[in-house]
């Protein structure tokens, strides 16, 4: 599992502060962080690029335009895009702000969202 610490901690930081309840599962070789059983977000380091990953799931309604920010990628794993999840590269999260803002979506997301198979 590789995924950075730091920024896991900041994740944690934010929903602690915003009094969130989540629990911490590691999985897209890195770790999740799961809403009312919900994937909400995560953070993996990228094997190719070696690049710190915030991992989002914001659902199809927010999906084409945050592909518009040039720190955002579709999600693939298998070479195909999840539809509803994002990676935000490194630059795009590197502030407090930026990082508040990404984990707002996915929370903003969350109730929507169907509850992950276990």
């Amino acid at each position: 599992m590789a995924y950075n610490e730091n920024s896991l901690n900041r994740i944690r930081e934010i929903l602690l502060e915003k009094k969130i309840d989540f629990l911490e599962k590691k999985m897209f070789s890195g770790v999740c962080i799961m809403v009312d059983n919900k994937m909400c977000c995560g953070t993996h380091i990228d094997k190719k690029s070696n690049e710190d990953l915030l991992l989002c799931r914001i659902g199809e309604e927010a999906y084409e335009m945050a592909l518009e920010d040039n720190d955002c990628i579709p999600m693939e794993f298998t070479g195909k895009a999840m539809k509803g999840y994002v990676f935000v590269m490194e630059n795009g999260f590197k502030t407090k702000q930026k990082l508040n803002y990404w984990l707002d979506l996915c929370l903003k997301f969350n109730p929507k969202a169907k509850v992950s198979k276990k």
